[in-house]
């Protein structure tokens, strides 16, 4: 069983006028399963963090030059590696800005690719087919590099394993339509190679992808065709010299005509593979989709169709698939469970294995493909099982609801009806997988009912179904949106506290509707006001709540600071004691989780272009007030829990001022405000230009050591010169 979740758009892409160019050269793991780095088919290598959709750090060759594999992560040291020109290796930290000071070495024969192994040196694959380790490389760069392949033999694809803590690579070549496998070892240094049977009738291998199980490589080839097979490669052959690589036929894509050509293929988890450029199905014609098949039972478990068409380039990394199409990269998540009969046939969608173990002449099979398996009753605790609760599992299983069972009682009920409904299966275990999936139908089911019977709408429910934690945008994309339609601002600030997920475009509808509400029309409202229960209400001054801490103020018409306050006109400075917060505790809690939400500035600033000049107006008086009631305290975050930090604050201003600036300048009513704002700027880069003359001296007082202890009280008098 395998799903593809909904998915976002990483970057875009500077494609070629050929479908065959993506303008990417591939996708490599960075220091966590959340970064990854992006290797452009130019000049630049961008390291993204995944999930806020941003760029941590980019670098790119001069003109005329160009990075000609994929760069990866240095698992020991944390440096980047890779090549340009072929030739040129390019080594590099995150805190490098000029790529063209970054280390170099010239090698003495072109570079096909380079792989990564987590806590070994990475291996470098030359286009002649040697492979050196980096360090061995980097001692002696023109040291001389055999020949493995014969003329025109080309390599087109390579991958690494580890086994028993020692490196392996293997890779595939090609030569006048055949193709060939070389497995190298490096300790001790043995290379295998072997022929593979061609398909015939013109068919050849586009793509490859291989596993390391059980000290055997299975790997799969996806041909022309629409055939894949799987070719088993063994660590030890008995046998020297080339070998000879028998196939058998894992699956066969419903190919209605002609030849694939932009396809790839990658390996999933428990027996799935991920096949991208192929249709699911003779009749979708020409259209290219992403599937997720059963390779077990040959079945599609999962499909979406991707826009503008693919390129045949697909990437796997940390539960999440990676592919281009059109003119960006997106990034789909995906989840797969151990495949059985009855799942591949889509008739398991309840059962357990963490929690119901039951051996094979237990299992009735008849059951397990026509009923389905109820989930597991909440109980007192893992204590209370024993192992003889096989008749309590069984009672228990007659007791508790399946998900069809669930969407059929709930068809036709009231809203007051639904949580009736729905008490018996809210009262599963939440921590089975099956309730989560289960819960997504059950959400979508009726989210589907509610816009289609405008008096159908079971708030309670609703809101209890948001607080279970198991939802996010993905999985019920229309829950956030139906809230605004229905002006449910609880129930917004629920999924917006719960998602993690939520598009910048959904963020900025939420925005624009917290904006446009009367504080009037709030009051009757349930709102968490976690993190502004000091956030006062208009009419309320800023004045005698800072906390023993004053600050500072500006001058009117410069940008010294003082460091005795003088009696000034506070109204002309950004930081005002006297200011008041323009909108209700209601909203500020509403806005704050606007403020709180992830996002990427790219995809963003489009949206925040919708909301009127009255509106940027009005958040960015808010984020003014916010901004002084934090920096009057001692931390860089308001009190409560979900109170915004001064990062995000200001990060908003820039945002709002980026997208607004020609209407904002044009605005009278925004006069005041930009005025202030450019005060405080200015003041701001007087004060660290001012802490930078100080810097050394600073820096020469943490240098001085400590000859002895110091008690409790003590009196130092330090010399500076």
């Amino acid at each position: 069983m395998a799903a593809l979740y909904e998915g976002f758009t990483l970057c875009g892409l500077a494609a070629g006028k050929s479908r065959e160019n993506s303008g990417l050269l591939g996708i490599e793991p960075g220091r966590d399963p959340d970064h990854v780095i992006v290797t452009g088919a130019g000049r630049t290598v961008t390291v993204y963090k995944v999930s806020d959709q941003k760029p941590l750090g980019s670098w790119a060759a001069k003109q005329g030059q160009a990075v000609t594999c994929p760069a990866v992560l240095h698992g020991q040291t944390g440096e980047y590696v890779a090549v340009q020109d072929s030739k040129v290796l390019r080594i590099w930290r995150d805190e490098d800005i000029n790529f063209e000071k970054v280390f170099k070495a010239t090698l003495s024969a072109a570079v096909s690719r380079i792989h990564a192994l987590p806590s070994l040196e990475p291996l470098v694959l030359f286009q002649r087919g040697a492979v050196r380790q980096l360090d061995a490389l980097l001692a002696a760069p023109q040291q001389a590099v055999e020949e493995v392949l014969s003329e025109d033999e080309v390599i087109r694809w390579s991958s690494c394993f580890l086994e028993a803590e020692q490196p392996l690579l293997l890779f595939s070549t090609e030569k006048s339509g055949e193709c060939f496998l070389y497995l190298q070892k490096l300790k001790p240094n043995v290379l295998h190679k072997y022929s593979i049977d061609s398909e015939g009738k013109g068919a050849c291998p586009i793509s490859f992808t291989a596993t390391l199980e059980n000290k055997c490589i299975t790997l799969m080839c996806l041909y022309s065709s629409g055939c894949v097979y799987k070719l088993l490669v063994s660590l030890h052959p008995s046998v020297e010299g080339e070998q000879h690589l028998p196939k058998s036929l894992l699956l066969k894509l419903p190919v209605s005509e002609g030849v694939l050509s932009r396809a790839a293929i990658t390996s999933l988890e428990e027996g799935h593979i991920a096949i991208v450029g192929s249709p699911h199905s003779a009749s979708t014609g020409d259209r290219d989709f992403l599937c997720i098949w059963n390779t077990n039972f040959q079945t599609l478990q999962a499909s979406k169709e991707l826009a503008g068409g693919a390129y045949g380039q697909l990437w796997c990394n940390a539960g999440k698939l990676y592919v281009t199409h059109g003119k960006v990269l997106t990034v789909l998540p995906y989840r797969c469970e151990m495949s059985s009969l009855a799942a591949a046939l889509g008739k398991l969608k309840q059962t357990s294995t963490q929690e119901v173990t039951l051996s094979p002449s237990e299992l009735n099979w008849n059951s397990l493909l026509h009923e389905e398996t109820a989930l597991q009753p909440r109980t007192g605790g893992a204590g209370m099982r024993t192992r003889n609760s096989k008749q309590s599992l069984t009672s228990q299983a007659t007791l508790s609801p399946t998900i069809n069972q669930v969407l059929e009682d709930l068809k036709g009920v009231s809203s007051e009806e639904v949580e009736e409904v729905l008490e018996p299966f809210l009262s599963c275990s939440p921590v089975s997988p099956q309730f989560q999936l289960g819960l997504s139908h059950i959400t979508v089911e009726l989210l589907k009912r509610c816009q289609a019977d405008p008096g159908f709408y079971p708030q309670t429910v609703l809101a209890r179904l948001a607080q279970t934690g198991r939802l996010s945008h993905s999985s019920c994309p229309g829950f956030l949106m139906l809230a605004l339609e229905k002006r449910d601002y609880f129930l917004a600030q629920l999924c917006l506290q719960q998602f993690p997920d939520v598009p910048e475009a959904v963020t900025c509808a939420c925005l624009k509707a917290f904006l446009s509400v009367a504080d009037a029309d709030l009051v009757p409202v349930n709102v968490d006001l976690e993190g502004v229960s000091l956030v006062d209400g208009p009419g309320h001054s800023l004045e005698g709540v800072q906390n023993g801490f004053s600050p500072v103020l500006l001058e009117e018409d410069g940008c010294d600071v003082q460091l005795a306050a003088p009696k000034l006109d506070q109204s002309s400075s950004w930081i005002d004691m006297s200011l008041t917060s323009p909108v209700g505790l209601k909203k500020s809690a509403l806005l704050n989780e606007i403020l709180r939400s992830s996002y990427s500035e790219s995809f963003l600033l489009p949206h925040l272009k919708d909301l009127s000049s009255r509106q940027v107006i009005l958040f960015l008086r808010y984020l003014q007030y916010l901004y002084v009631r934090s920096s009057g305290d001692v931390y860089t975050q308001l009190p409560g829990l979900r109170a915004p930090t001064v990062t995000q604050i200001m990060d908003w201003v820039s945002l709002l001022l980026d997208a607004h600036f020609t209407v904002l300048i044009m605005a009278p009513e925004a006069k005041g405000l930009l005025t202030q704002l450019h005060r405080f700027v200015r003041s701001q880069v007087r004060l660290y230009s001012e802490l930078g003359k100080i810097q050394g001296t600073l820096q020469e007082l943490g240098k001085i050591n400590k000859e002895q202890e110091i008690g409790l009280y003590s009196i130092e008098v330090i010399e500076l010169f």
